[in-house]
């Protein structure tokens, strides 16, 4: 898992124990073979459904992918005891929400669509009547927007009439995490730079007046 534990909490700035939690349930782990970040959907009886690749190399285009043969109904998901669902189209959106809103996340149920069909979500629903509140919490761009309207509208013929979106300020929840782990960093870059400048101009007044001092 070092790959894996690597991609994900160093260039994807997951916390490490969010990740942690999920390698120890066994819904996600690294492929022997290429060191795909594999996240892995179960049903009630325990038994792997659903299996979604993901690349961990930084370099070249990402590879990612559903494995042959999935059930759609059982994407990557978590599911916990509250009325609340959060759905999001991705893994790592779904483990960086989780990651910048940690408390008590486990009361809560996460999927991720793996894509924006509405089949794991669904069959989520039906499976855990206690929930009935719906964020819709997918990317922020035309595809995502589209599909919360999409979502909303099959929800609504369903009896699901609290649903709600969560927008991210940026692209998607990834980002908006890595952008938080960004402002302190540039902040410091900003502090340092700062430091450096004035004593620049202290050292060039310092100087000046001792010019000045001597004539």
């Amino acid at each position: 898992m070092r790959r894996v534990y690597a991609c994900l909490t160093k260039t994807r700035c997951l916390d490490r124990e969010v990740v942690s939690t999920f390698a120890r349930a066994k819904t996600l782990s690294e492929d022997a073979k290429y060191h795909n970040a594999v996240f892995v959907g179960y049903d009630v009886g325990g038994i792997a459904r659903h299996a979604h690749k993901r690349g961990t190399y930084t370099q070249g285009e990402l590879f990612k992918g559903n494995v042959d043969g999935c059930d759609p109904r059982y994407s990557f998901h978590h599911t916990g005891q509250s009325d609340t669902v959060y759905v999001f189209e991705a893994p790592i959106d779904m483990l960086s929400f989780i990651s910048l809103y940690q408390k008590d996340w486990q009361r809560h149920s996460y999927v991720s669509l793996c894509g924006v069909s509405e089949h794991t979500l669904l069959h989520l629903l039906v499976e855990n009547p206690q929930v009935q509140k719906v964020g819709l919490c997918l990317d922020n761009d035309k595809a995502g927007l589209k599909a919360r309207e999409r979502l909303t509208g099959i929800l609504a013929e369903k009896g699901y009439s609290e649903v709600f979106s969560l927008l991210p300020q940026q692209k998607d929840w990834n980002e908006d995490l890595q952008m938080t782990q960004q402002v302190p960093a540039a902040a410091a870059v900003h502090r340092s730079a700062m430091a450096m400048c004035q004593s620049e101009i202290s050292s060039t007044v310092k100087s000046f007046c001792d010019k000045i001092s001597t004539e």
